[in-house]
């Protein structure tokens, strides 16, 4: 499978979760994103365009842990206890077109467990 196959394949995959999943101020969006080597997390209000609560593996706090399961368990948690700290308990889980399998599972575990309800 080519690069070029590959990302057009999440670009329809986004598309389609997308269509369906639209963060409000009560329930807004956590919109995960991941590259080679990092993962990021934005809880993100759609109908004011404004970001909440945001955590990375950019961080200098998480950055040893980049490319690692560690490091997206470690962004889940953050981005949680942003959140929380942020007056939300409930979100709506944006996979971004990745496939719900590995880091992006692996973050969304972490999320739940520190008290996000999606």
């Amino acid at each position: 499978m080519s690069v070029k196959t590959k990302e057009a394949s999440r670009k329809r995959r986004q598309r389609r979760v997308r269509k369906k999943v639209s963060g409000t101020t009560s329930r807004p969006r956590l919109a995960v994103h991941r590259s080679n080597r990092h993962i990021s997390a934005q809880v993100i209000d759609d109908s004011t365009g404004h970001t909440l609560a945001a955590a990375s593996t950019y961080e200098a706090a998480l950055r040893d842990k980049a490319g690692h399961l560690d490091g997206a368990n470690e962004v889940g948690k953050l981005v949680a206890e942003r959140a929380k700290a942020a007056g939300l308990s409930t979100v709506v889980f944006d996979r971004g077109g990745n496939r719900y399998l590995g880091q992006v599972a692996a973050l969304a575990d972490a999320a739940r467990e520190a008290g996000l309800e999606f």
